[in-house]
């Protein structure tokens, strides 16, 4: 049989399910072997990341025997950027050579935060490093709470953007039924200058509602002014569009949560601006000279023209967006400062940045000095896709998360992780998407997470749950699709156990505004109809209220360490242990299955989510139910398991 476990620690703290450590640290590798054949020696090789780079530096550190049977290496994090000529930290790969007393040479690497791999090859399937900033400090109160995603135009109105209405503007006064106007196929264009009157003033009037699920944080779609209804083709950073109520509406709003102890942050639109904006004036609707109607405009440099002035660079294409040079200096001390300083004094915490992969890195390293600057504790959270440790973008390795740009991302492989599990209790999709995920990642870039299972960009979560597939339909099919009653007490639900297991991962939860009360909704535009204020799902809505809540008042939910205690096809068990000296741990059981379990739990753990009384010592989870219970936390988590009925 051959089995090693590799164990970490650091400042006498087990770091066993991490593998990104700061600059300062000292970590004590140790292996625990079960071979058939003593080892004789072995050897951590490692090497420094060697994307973009003609030569990356290769580095040997043999183990020294201990007389447990366990081999240790400690470790200068420090050391070894020095070794491997990497002095400001970032990426690095290794594995384990073991050779055996019968001269036999293994190797061992693989992402599984404890259980190492052998390897058939010495170079594939390493194990992740990631050295970060030791001066990184991380935002205060971005974790606490759930993090609520509201598109604007499409929340709640007071009339304001009646009396504001733009010349070009139409808008669709059946707020209870309307269909968001949509183009011919997808791809199509669209004007977007379809409003239902949703704005600044109507978010402030529900901050009830919003912090009864539990919200710490508002994270709204773009606020400036623009054309479109979605306003990321922005007109001009330096005024909140007046549909939305104006300068005035944001900072009362700012005002108001704070009483709430809500933070608002806003959604940073940097890589590209509006053709119809102060700065490109295409159709010539601002007073100044913009780029496209003069080369010597004083926002010429900020574009890129192929052929002045028709042929210029877009995002992806599209002409009513004309794509900015991050790089550029003027550029950049406009956003830093004028931009940031504005809102940021006007009391926003902080920003999402969208499509964070296509920005500067320079932009995004000084983004965060200007925000920083503004608030110490302020958050700034990237739009990116995929694993943003080892993240590739336009042919340069990004640098996301050493500590000098991002504080978090959006966590899109985990909801791809959850939906997958929900739906196919697909065990392999959920380990990648949380723990090993996690391990990658810094404890601090975990915790500060997007999480989420919808947002503008995807299909309502609803829907994916049990809905007809979008498969060939039309956009004019899709506009008027919609679940069965079947189809959505199945899918209502699958979405219950969804939002429990998301919620209790590290990170942020972060629900789009509606998927707490059922609404539907297939791809862009049909995931941003109005609010339905008057037709909720007042069963689902209590219980994104109950587990929003305990979210919030949970400090091991925040910043606990995340152990995955059981995971099969019908149910999946994990636990968060302390990490700041809580006298208590969560454990969270999930059934998928169509049929009940038995949770087996010790005598001294304290029930809190669930209507089946302990007896004995076992829960029995209904078909689709979850259960959060506090224990003690000196009480083993794997004292806790699930078993079939």
């Amino acid at each position: 049989m051959i089995s090693i476990r590799e164990y970490k620690n650091g400042g006498g703290r087990d770091l066993s399910p991490f593998g990104a450590f700061s600059m300062a640290e000292q970590i004590l590798f140790s292996l625990e072997l079960l071979l058939p054949v003593p080892a004789k020696t072995i050897a951590m090789v490692i090497h420094g990341d060697g994307w973009g780079k003609e030569t990356s530096v290769w580095k040997e550190y043999p183990l020294t025997e201990a007389a447990d049977g366990t081999w240790k290496l400690p470790l200068s994090m420090e050391q070894l950027c020095l070794d491997i000529s990497m002095e400001e930290g970032g990426l690095f790969y290794y594995h384990y050579r073991v050779i055996l007393n019968d001269e036999r040479t293994l190797f061992f690497g693989g992402e599984a935060p404890v259980e190492l791999t052998p390897l058939t090859k010495e170079f594939s399937g390493e194990r992740q490093l990631l050295v970060y900033d030791a001066s990184y400090q991380a935002p205060d109160g971005f974790s606490d709470g759930i993090l609520y995603h509201i598109f604007v135009d499409r929340f709640h109105k007071t009339g304001t953007a009646i009396m504001n209405r733009k010349k070009n503007a139409v808008l669709d006064p059946d707020w209870e039924n309307g269909i968001p106007q949509y183009g011919a196929y997808p791809g199509a264009e669209v004007d977007n200058n379809v409003f239902f009157g949703g704005d600044l003033y109507g978010i402030a009037e529900k901050l009830d509602y919003i912090a009864s699920l539990g919200t710490g944080t508002i994270y709204l779609s773009p606020v400036f002014e623009a054309a479109s209804n979605h306003k990321y083709d922005t007109g001009d950073y330096l005024s909140v569009d007046p549909m939305f109520g104006g300068d005035r509406a944001l900072a009362a709003l700012c005002r108001d949560a704070g009483k709430w102890g809500i933070r608002v942050i806003l959604d940073g639109v940097f890589n590209h601006t509006g053709s119809d904006s102060v700065y490109f004036n295409k159709e010539g609707n601002y007073a100044s000279v913009g780029a496209y109607q003069s080369e010597k405009s004083d926002y010429a440099d900020w574009y890129r023209f192929e052929k002045f002035p028709d042929k210029y660079e877009c995002w992806w294409g599209v002409k009513i967006l004309p794509r900015v040079d991050s790089g550029d200096p003027t550029w950049q001390e406009f956003i830093y400062d004028k931009v940031v300083p504005k809102w940021m004094q006007a009391g926003v915490y902080g920003w999402r940045l969208d499509v964070a992969d296509e920005l500067a890195v320079e932009f995004l390293d000084g983004l965060r000095k200007a925000v920083r600057e503004q608030n110490p504790d302020a958050a700034i959270i990237g739009e990116v896709w995929e694993d943003a440790s080892d993240k590739v973008s336009y042919g340069e390795r990004r640098q996301y998360l050493l500590g000098r740009q991002l504080d978090g991302v959006m966590n899109y492989p985990l909801r791809d992780a959850v939906i997958a599990y929900v739906l196919r209790g697909d065990t392999d999709a959920l380990r990648k998407g949380t723990e090993y995920l996690y391990r990658r990642y810094p404890k601090w870039a975990s915790e500060n997470q997007m999480n989420f299972l919808g947002t503008h960009d995807t299909i309502r979560i609803l829907t994916a749950l049990g809905g007809e597939a979008q498969g060939e339909h039309t956009n004019a099919e899709l506009a008027v699709l919609h679940m069965t009653e079947a189809q959505r007490k199945t899918a209502i639900a699958r979405l219950k156990t969804a939002y429990s297991l998301m919620a209790a991962m590290p990170g942020v939860p972060c629900v789009f505004y509606g998927d707490e009360v059922g609404m539907e909704g297939y791809r862009d535009p049909f995931c941003r109809r109005p609010f339905p204020w008057h037709n909720m799902d007042e069963d689902l809505l209590a219980y994104y209220r109950t587990i929003g809540n305990l979210r919030r008042d949970e400090p091991v939910l925040k910043d606990g360490v995340l152990h995955l205690l059981q995971v099969g096809e019908y149910a999946v068990l994990f636990a968060r242990t302390p990490w700041n000296g809580e006298s208590h741990q969560i454990v969270i059981a999930v059934n998928r299955s169509g049929h009940p379990v038995m949770l087996h739990t010790p005598a001294e753990t304290w029930e809190m989510i669930t209507d089946c009384p302990i007896e004995a010592g076992e829960i029995q989870l209904e078909p689709g139910q979850t259960v959060y219970l506090r224990c003690p936390a000196q009480i083993p988590a794997d004292t806790f398991f699930i078993r079939k009925n």
